[in-house]
């Protein structure tokens, strides 16, 4: 029987569609910030940046072509059906109804809208376009197999000439070089970068659209497993070379702001900033356009991957309903105000990160190290504590006391707890205690 192959007007499709579904709120904000803390230390920042926000990514998507998995349930069940079921849910939950919907609504709304509501209006605007953005996102999410002409026909494509205006500015008028580095970036600037890379949330991110690539080359008639693994592979490649460059200029646009406008506590006011000082009104105008559409292409591919999964996990479920859920739960987070849902993210990330990693990397590497559930297994309970301890020490300071406290002290044992990157050494030992293990036990 003749194998079907993915077409190159295909491949740039599912290409593009990747990376519409990747590129969403935290994409346009974080690296403007990193650009603005790192100042002249620029380069090794973006450095780290780009490997978390933009190598792992990669990585997430080679891990699931080379398993021949159909998305993170799949890899994660190497560890053990219930830590399948129980890192699935967290995974989808923390780049869906919790935290990721609710942020692509608050940060399109901050940025874009709010310039054009008077400020006692603000909370009702917010509300109001929730309702909307939600909608919308849900209309297009009831037809997972129209997504890649959604988001990568016609949402990207538009997306891409809308963010190029700006960022051809960047190159061509230049704000200046910025100024010196501030806090981490000034001492440590390429780990600062790669944990800073985190909030994209581009790694989780990778595990969970693997199963919406997987279903769109199906319908394009890609069904052997071989197949579908490269062209993933290829999509995937495609989508995060583009990442890489938008990234780098995303930053370059927050370095050179420092020059002429004041820190701002994310990336969103700076890029408000930079697009009226280009274009005037009109940049306000573009940059609302601009991050609607951002921001909305991810929401429709972050609920229609959860709906798939969910539908998967739960087959009683209909997909209706988990999508309608996927859909209202993120109308109550979206308006509790971006500051506040960053700083609760933010330790939920620490902890889920490390684990995503260590599942890709041993994914990746399974032809190598092999698919023992002792190494899967041993890799992951050496990951979780520290992992823990991560994510307790990046809460507010005003938390660190009582029992919080005196787990922190273990942490301050571990080489890169400071930096974030506690979870490092241990486990790696629980790759060299996991393949041991596997050899004794023959499995």
């Amino acid at each position: 029987m003749q194998t079907q192959k993915l077409s190159t007007r295909n491949l740039i499709f599912i290409g593009m569609m990747l990376f519409g579904l990747f590129f969403g709120a935290g994409n346009l904000i974080f690296p403007v910030f990193v650009g603005q803390q790192a100042g002249h230390a620029f380069w090794p920042a973006l450095f780290g940046f780009l490997i978390s926000g933009v190598g792992l990514p990669l990585l997430g998507v080679m891990a699931i072509g080379i398993t021949k998995v159909s998305g993170v349930f799949g890899l994660a069940q190497k560890v053990g059906r219930p830590y399948a079921y129980a890192f699935t849910i967290l995974l989808y939950l923390c780049i869906g109804p919790l935290f990721a919907l609710p942020r692509l609504a608050s940060i399109s709304f901050t940025v874009g809208l709010a310039p054009f509501v008077p400020a006692p209006q603000q909370g009702h605007g917010l509300l109001l376009y929730s309702l909307l953005f939600f909608g919308v996102a849900w209309f297009f999410a009831r037809k997972p197999s129209k997504i890649m002409t959604y988001v990568g026909k016609v949402l990207t494509p538009t997306f891409l000439v809308l963010l190029g205006v700006l960022l051809i500015m960047v190159v061509l008028k230049p704000m200046g070089t910025g100024k010196a580095a501030v806090g981490v970036y000034a001492t440590t600037p390429i780990s600062a970068g790669f944990t800073a890379g985190y909030s994209t949330m581009d790694a989780l991110a990778a595990l969970a659209f693997g199963i919406i690539v997987v279903n769109a080359l199906k319908n394009l008639g890609i069904t052997q497993p071989t197949q579908i693994a490269v062209s993933t592979m290829r999509a995937g490649g495609l989508a995060v070379l583009l990442m890489a460059v938008i990234y780098g200029l995303l930053a370059l646009l927050g370095r050179n702001a420092t020059s002429q406008f004041a820190p701002a506590a994310n990336g969103g006011p700076v890029l408000a900033n930079v697009a009226n000082a280009y274009f005037g009104r009109f940049g306000n105008v573009l940059l609302a356009v601009l991050v609607v559409i951002a921001c909305l292409k991810t929401a429709i591919g972050l609920i229609t991957a959860f709906g798939d999964t969910f539908k998967a996990l739960f087959p009683k479920i209909p997909y209706a309903a988990l999508i309608g859920l996927a859909s209202a739960v993120p109308l109550i987070f979206a308006n509790v105000g971006l500051e506040r849902l960053l700083q609760i993210s933010t330790p939920i990330l620490y902890f889920i990160y490390p684990l995503a990693i260590t599942l890709i990397l041993l994914g990746l590497f399974s032809r190598f190290l092999g698919e023992s559930r002792w190494l899967f297994g041993t890799v992951t309970v050496f990951t979780l504590l520290p992992a823990l301890l991560d994510s307790l020490n990046v809460l507010p300071a005003t938390l660190h006391h009582g029992w919080i406290a005196a787990v922190l002290r273990l942490g301050h044992w571990l080489p890169g707890f400071s930096m974030g990157l506690g979870w490092l050494i241990p486990a790696c030992v629980g790759v060299v205690v996991g393949l041991l293990l596997a050899k004794l036990k023959n499995t």
